[in-house]
């Protein structure tokens, strides 16, 4: 049982160009602050400085819509620039209705646009793409934390997904390290004697969305510690998260 979780916003880090080292940002800004990290915590950081650091942002000027992409742009009032490379970083359409394009990405993940986002990315006609692999990413950053300071520490990398049947959005894991991102309940009995059958908890999410909270979505706070969270290693990162299509009743 969890007595108390705190989550630190980590604010302070610098605007992230390409090949930044994103470790002695996080490092120097958790310092700066006052709250250096300790074994244990979990650091969320946001796609969006992990994508700029590794190069995951394209100039739409260099950008050739196809008759498909400006089909879309029309029907939702959008940049058919940005629409061609929403088709270009999705396997397939899940769902397309009045220009709102929802995806399955190369990685797996459902979601808006493919996760191409325009905001906070630093200029216009710019656009930001998912990490190619933010599992890697994530285990990235844990390795470069544990050789500078000796710590095991936790690392998810998270992203905000709208969510069917729900108003709003909210941050989830799009890649982890150094946590199982799913916490399974089945064959637990509970205070009444009732042994769980199918319950699994997305700790993974659950952590993400909690950091949001001291992040904002314009505030400059693109990292958080999350600090008290029992958990679990493991090796397989977010790649958990994503449900098997013969277990998916929506597909």
């Amino acid at each position: 049982m969890v007595a108390e979780v705190r989550v630190i916003p980590v604010t302070g880090v610098p605007d992230v160009q390409e090949k930044d080292d994103l470790v002695s940002l996080i490092v120097q800004a958790c310092q700066r602050q006052g709250t250096p990290l300790q074994n244990r915590d979990i650091l969320v950081v946001t796609q969006k400085i992990v994508s700029k650091a590794e190069g995951m942002v394209i100039h739409l000027a260099g950008i050739e819509p196809s008759e498909f992409a400006r089909q879309i742009a029309r029907e939702g009032d959008r940049d058919p620039r940005h629409m061609e490379v929403v088709l270009r970083e999705s396997r397939r359409i899940v769902k397309m209705d009045r220009g709102v394009l929802i995806t399955e990405t190369h990685h797996g993940f459902i979601c808006a646009n493919a996760g191409v986002d325009a905001s906070n990315v630093g200029g216009q006609d710019l656009v930001s793409l998912l990490p190619k692999d933010p599992d890697g990413s994530a285990q990235g950053i844990r390795q470069g934390i544990r050789e500078r300071l000796g710590l095991e520490v936790a690392v998810i990398i998270s992203d905000t997904f709208n969510r069917p049947w729900r108003m709003g959005t909210m941050n989830v894991a799009i890649g982890a390290a150094g946590i199982n991102p799913l916490q399974d309940h089945r064959g637990v009995v509970d205070p009444y004697g009732y042994q769980m059958r199918t319950s699994v908890t997305s700790l993974g999410d659950e952590v993400a969305s909690s950091a949001e909270m001291v992040m904002g979505k314009v505030d400059r706070v693109p990292v958080a510690i999350v600090r008290g969270v029992s958990y679990e290693v493991g090796p397989d990162g977010a790649r958990q998260l994503l449900r098997p299509p013969e277990q998916d009743l929506f597909r």
